[in-house]
């Protein structure tokens, strides 16, 4: 058994199978009038357990009667237990046996408001809340059920016309009626604190945080909330070291895991650093994985492996927006990033990285977007292009994208095609933000030291887009890139303002006219060779101003060096 102490546990139903016949816990059998075992019965204090009866007030009493006789469980038998906010406390454990359901209210008086400095107003009502504790765990077969449809109602907002309705988000159509839990469960400035083996469902709002927390462990965590709840983060975990996220299944309505660095209880940020997600299944109609956007302080240090993002078989306004999403625009920084072995199934963008200038409220030398690596990452059924975006005086560095399968399923308007890009700088970052891209693959742009190797990229009949643009991107590496054919002479990469890139290895389709495209005057140093240029009629166009001689094509299958 993982995830709690297998002692504790056949200690605790021993216990309660005491429970019933022992008056009292000031007359339990255990030393200095500590129940037997160290495991306490909210029951025993005057709870419920019947749906009706508000019974935190018996759980918190459960919890300091715990806490003063140094530490234990909290036992929580089967039934519904009616709750406002429960207040973990150092050396605790809440259990929650199968047929147990911790129960939010509806009633937002219920909960006790919990708030940060006075600089920083009111943090949030909380289900479930621990700050500045030690060796706190919540877990067990039960359920925790917010009820969270009870603070929604519909937004009002229209639909998008149905050419739209890639960018749209079923989410949108829905608000909260009022204040409501949020995030239901938070764990702020705690050591040694475990999440595990537990059912979450209905949250109001964010489902669960840890804030400035070391040693944090989620697993086994199932979270399952409405596709249209209103801002039900799944996950979210800011300013915390030491984090690792495990065998979880998250399906919810914003996004399913999300890593911050800020801090709503004021002051600087910590680093969110350390942090390890592996096998798990996400879904939702936002983002699966995401680093920000709130993003003041710094990420290093975060692996995100072996796990699967999907959608079902639904529109597309309830499929996920960007299946992994490094997002910093408010003044902060990744140096760091892993990602490999990702399956993901009609997600609508792959991946998305944004490097932005929306506010910068701690300023960092630090400030920037570099050391990713992405690989072994196969998307079926996606709709927009992946994008990596600096800006035009801060470039996303050093960037590898490997061994990427990407099928497009969208089939391709003709306007999409050479179509400019805004830049956005200060814009909330999604990947629907720049709108449909004119690349079906990866569309980049304001990048220094971007690699690309093995990128396979198929798409819809009649598709003209390249499977590449690159815009002001400096020190660029492609090797085995391979792409369906375009239609209408579009090549299948365009540089523009682009300089000392190597493309290698990789194979034009056949039908291609022109299997690179260089454009613009800053364009320099490009060197394509080893390539199979057998299906393409010339090597390379060059136009807009670019240097006639910016292309040195040699040793490549057919054509020789041939450019026009």
């Amino acid at each position: 058994m993982s995830g709690f102490d297998r002692r504790q546990l056949l200690s605790a139903l021993a216990a309660s199978s005491l429970t019933a016949s022992v008056p009292a816990y000031a007359r339990s059998a255990g030393s200095g009038g500590q129940p037997l075992g160290g495991v306490f019965d909210p029951r025993q204090f005057g709870a419920k357990g019947d749906g009706v009866a508000l019974d935190s007030p018996a759980i918190n009493t459960a919890i300091d009667a715990c806490t003063q006789a140094g530490g234990g469980m909290v036992y929580l038998a089967p039934g519904k237990y009616r709750s406002g906010t429960v207040l973990l406390k150092s050396n605790t454990t809440l259990f929650l046996q199968a047929g147990a359901t911790l129960l939010g209210s509806t009633e937002i008086n219920d909960y006790s408001l919990r708030t940060g400095p006075p600089t920083t107003g009111e943090v949030g009502n909380h289900l479930i809340f621990a700050q500045d504790a030690e060796n706190v765990t919540v877990c067990g077969p039960g359920l925790i059920d917010g009820q969270g449809p009870s603070y929604w109602k519909p937004s009002g907002k229209p639909p998008l016309p149905a050419e739209d309705a890639w960018s749209d988000v079923i989410a949108h159509g829905w608000t909260n009626n009022g204040r409501r839990p949020s995030p239901m469960l938070e764990f702020v400035n705690c050591t040694w604190l475990r999440i595990e083996d537990l059912r979450i469902e209905n949250a109001p709002s964010w489902t669960m945080r840890a804030i400035n927390s070391r040693e944090v462990f989620f697993r086994g965590i199932s979270v399952k909330n409405s596709v249209h709840g209103p801002n039900t983060d799944g996950m979210d975990i800011a300013g915390c070291t030491n984090v690792f996220v495990s065998g979880c299944s998250i399906d919810t309505g914003d996004d399913a895991i999300c890593l911050k660095s800020e801090n709503p209880y004021g002051g600087e940020p910590l680093l969110t650093r350390n942090v390890v997600v592996s096998n798990c299944v996400l879904t939702t109609c936002c983002n699966g994985f995401k680093l920000g956007t709130g993003s003041q302080g710094g990420f290093e240090n975060i692996v995100f492996s072996d796990s699967v993002i999907y959608n079902n078989a639904v529109d597309l306004a309830q499929r996920v927006i960007s299946g992994i999403a490094l997002e910093i625009v408010d003044g902060g920084w990744i140096d760091g990033v892993v990602v490999s072995g990702i399956r993901m199934q009609r997600t609508r963008t792959p991946i998305f990285i944004r490097l932005g200038d929306r506010a910068k409220k701690y300023p960092s030398p630090l400030h920037g977007l570099r050391g990713v690596t992405m690989e072994n990452i196969h998307a079926t059924e996606s709709v927009l292009a992946s994008s990596i975006m600096g800006l035009e005086d801060a470039y996303v560095e050093d960037v590898t994208l490997a061994n990427i399968r990407v099928d497009n399923v969208l089939p391709s308007r003709p306007e999409w095609v050479r179509r400019v890009v805004p830049e956005g700088d200060t814009k909330y970052p999604e990947a629907r933000m720049f709108g449909m891209l004119p690349a079906t693959g990866l569309y980049s742009r304001h990048v220094k030291g971007l690699r690309v190797t093995d990128l396979s990229v198929r798409t819809a009949a009649g598709e003209q887009r390249p499977a590449m643009v690159c815009e002001d991107v400096r020190g660029l590496r492609v090797s085995g890139l391979n792409a369906t054919p375009g239609h209408d002479g579009e090549p299948v990469v365009r540089l523009i303002q682009s300089s000392d890139a190597w493309i290698s290895g990789c194979a034009a389709p056949a039908g291609t006219r022109a299997f690179l495209a260089v454009e613009g005057p800053a364009s320099a140093s490009i060197l394509l060779s080893g390539c199979d240029l057998r299906g393409a009629e010339r090597v390379a166009d060059v136009s807009g101003g670019a240097p006639t001689n910016c292309v040195d094509a040699s040793g490549n299958a057919g054509h020789g060096g041939q450019t026009a």
